[in-house]
């Protein structure tokens, strides 16, 4: 006989604090961000022992506790005293003491960010507010995790052969005679203001890479080789602008982005491209080039950057990592944008100096002008947000908007036909 699987827990918490309109008289939430913590001090068993330590507090307030996928712990109780409730998240502090989270800095209220008090009986919407949020997160995190199996095919890249000569030769010669249509993909760069809906700049256009081996070469790993790979992608630039040089689709002429290689730009097949687009569009146009490629030939770098500009595009430096953000000096190199690449590092409270650091970096490169790319979660844009950071680009805005997009669908009224 099956096992019957078991609803998440993020929902039995969202219907449970539905059902708690009714009920709200004493009760009382409390939040431990136990997501927070340094991933040493979150491992399973320590989620465990946190769940252990607060049950029979939980138990004896007639309460319910929810041990969420992120980590997060949530409890609501009725008729704890506030010192009660104090204590039970002071048992888990102590638990966690070495962790940077469980400090308090001067300006901090309450527990600081370790965890959340709600009054449920009191401020009801907020707390709902609360589970729905943890609800519409982990069905994020659901769809991000099987796009990610069905697209990148993650549990098969260490079997798969590494692309040597032979394969790309093959690889060159499909895509010379083929439509890229099929693998091509846009992504919104987005505006994003706290609480408010994200609103699409523009959209960047690229290959997708998973598609296009596992429509030519599936049991080949195109990024093996770094070589041939930065081969290909200059292979793959000149294909997408005669793609883009013929292109009937009106989206397809202004208002978007599109990653090259430095080499590209000094090539023909760019110049018919910039030949193609209309007066004015280039403006709305932003090339983006690797960091990479530009410190492997500055000076060429140089000339291609020199000659966008001159044609009117804007032009923005990608790949930079936290690593390598303070060395990015964007009026010098005379760029419009630096997009940086999201890390779980800058989150993390062990390198809340480096964040501050960032922060500062991102204010003389200008607020306005840095892209936060690979933003996967909200805990990535909110932490953008906090160094300054308005423009975002990930999967998590692509399923809000997919989302605010769903919401907002008004299917067309169904018409009756008149019997004859």
């Amino acid at each position: 006989m099956s096992e019957v699987a078991l609803p998440p827990q993020e929902y039995l918490l969202l219907d449970y604090a539905r059902r708690l309109d009714r009920h709200r008289e004493g009760r009382r939430g409390v939040h431990i961000h136990l997501s927070r913590l340094r991933a040493q001090n979150r491992r399973d068993h320590h989620v465990r022992i946190a769940a252990n330590t607060v049950e029979d507090f939980v138990k004896a307030h007639e309460g319910q506790m929810f041990l969420l996928s992120s980590g997060d712990l949530i409890y609501v109780v009725k008729n704890a005293s506030l010192t009660q409730l104090d204590d039970s998240v002071m048992k888990l502090r102590y638990l966690f003491s070495e962790d940077p989270l469980t400090q308090l800095d001067s300006g901090d209220a309450g527990h600081g960010r370790f965890a959340t008090v709600y009054n449920v009986e009191k401020h009801y919407s907020r707390f709902l507010e609360l589970c729905e949020q943890v609800y519409e997160e982990d069905r994020a995190r659901k769809r991000r995790l099987a796009e990610m199996e069905s697209e990148s095919g993650a549990f098969e890249e260490d079997l798969r052969k590494p692309l040597g000569p032979d394969q790309l030769g093959k690889l060159e010669d499909f895509l010379n005679r083929s439509d890229l249509t099929s693998v091509m993909r846009r992504q919104p760069i987005c505006a994003v203001i706290p609480k408010a809906s994200p609103t699409t700049i523009f959209n960047e256009l690229y290959v997708s890479i998973a598609d296009l081996a596992q429509t030519v070469l599936p049991d080949v790993n195109l990024a093996a080789n770094r070589w041939l790979f930065q081969h290909l992608t200059q292979v793959l630039d000149k294909r997408v602008l005669k793609l883009l040089a013929k292109a009937d689709d009106s989206a397809l002429h202004a208002s978007f982005s599109i990653n090259l290689n430095v080499s590209t730009i000094l090539s023909q097949e760019f110049m018919d491209f910039d030949a193609s687009l209309r007066t004015g569009s280039r403006g709305t146009i932003l090339v983006e080039l690797q960091l990479i490629d530009i410190f492997a030939d500055y000076s060429a770098f140089v000339f291609a950057r020199d000659f966008c500009k001159e044609r009117g595009y804007r032009v923005c430096i990608d790949g930079v990592t936290h690593l390598t953000l303070p060395f990015v000096d964007r009026q010098r190199l005379s760029i419009d944008l630096v997009k940086l690449a999201w890390s779980p590092e800058l989150a993390d409270d062990g390198i809340s100096h480096k964040a501050e650091q960032l922060s500062e970096f991102v204010a003389s490169i200008g607020k306005n002008r840095v892209i936060l790319s690979r933003c996967d979660n909200a805990t990535a844009v909110e932490t953008g947000q906090t160094m300054g950071i308005t423009m975002f680009q990930g999967r998590h805005l692509d399923f809000l908007l997919q989302d605010e997009a769903r919401r907002h669908y008004k299917p067309a009224p169904k018409t009756r036909r008149r019997a004859s």
